[in-house]
């Protein structure tokens, strides 16, 4: 079974930095787009960053300049680089994974989520 574990969440003072991680397990034949969400409180899923199997990149505009995203693919690994953190940065951080698995002989794309991680700016 596919899982994605995140980590490196935690507390900081605006203007200070943290990097998330989040790993995939699990049966995995290969890995499509991968990705990282936010739900802060009272409010909905929002995307943050994005970056193909590829190697291209996409970021919300709240954080372009201010985060970057990448992966390791023989690793099954993605990672969230957050500088200049601001208190609107506070959230749940989702990792989110097209991943594909074997299943019967054939090769089935399931959308996966971890299970989040919590990251807290002080103003």
């Amino acid at each position: 079974q596919v899982q994605l574990v995140e980590s490196g969440g935690g507390l900081v003072q605006a203007g200070g930095s943290l990097r998330l991680s989040c790993a995939a397990s699990g049966g995995i034949f290969s890995i499509n787009n991968m990705g990282w969400y936010r739900q802060a409180p009272g409010k909905q899923r929002e995307l943050v960053a994005t970056i193909t199997s590829g190697g291209s990149t996409n970021y919300a505009d709240s954080v372009k300049d201010r985060f970057t995203i990448s992966r390791d693919n023989a690793k099954k690994l993605v990672y969230l680089q957050m500088t200049s953190l601001k208190p609107e940065d506070t959230a749940v951080y989702y990792c989110n994974a097209e991943v594909k698995t074997i299943k019967s002989m054939r090769i089935v794309t399931t959308d996966c989520w971890g299970q989040g991680t919590q990251v807290t700016v002080s103003s």
